[in-house]
């Protein structure tokens, strides 16, 4: 199983890089949320996926999982969805104020 999710995780990081690779500011808002989706499948896959009683010791308790990859991505997805929302907010402040979303033009290059 740990290998279906890494390989899953890198395809969203592929995807991620390319949306970020693009002209418009909507493709590059979307490849970072796939990049952080990506960031979280890396980490519970690498908190090993095993099932087994909650973190709640006592003396008869001895397969256990382990809180602290649940714990990070909790935290991690409540950040990417603060920084995903505040770059749709700004994406869409600069289309319009700008009039476009493409980035080349918002750059000045007016080369097209």
């Amino acid at each position: 199983m740990e290998i279906v999710m890494s390989v899953l995780a890198g395809m969203l990081f592929t995807a991620g890089v390319y949306m970020m690779l693009q002209k418009q500011i909507l493709k590059i808002v979307i490849g970072t949320a796939l990049l952080s989706h990506g960031a979280h499948l890396f980490i519970i896959t690498m908190g090993k996926l095993n099932r087994g009683k909650p973190p709640i010791l006592s003396e008869d308790v001895t397969n256990y999982v382990d809180p602290l990859p649940q714990a990070l991505i909790l935290t991690s997805i409540v950040i990417s969805f603060g920084v995903t929302s505040f770059l749709l907010v700004l994406a869409y402040r600069a289309y319009q104020t700008n009039g476009t979303d493409n980035m080349e033009k918002l750059r000045g290059n007016d080369n097209e």
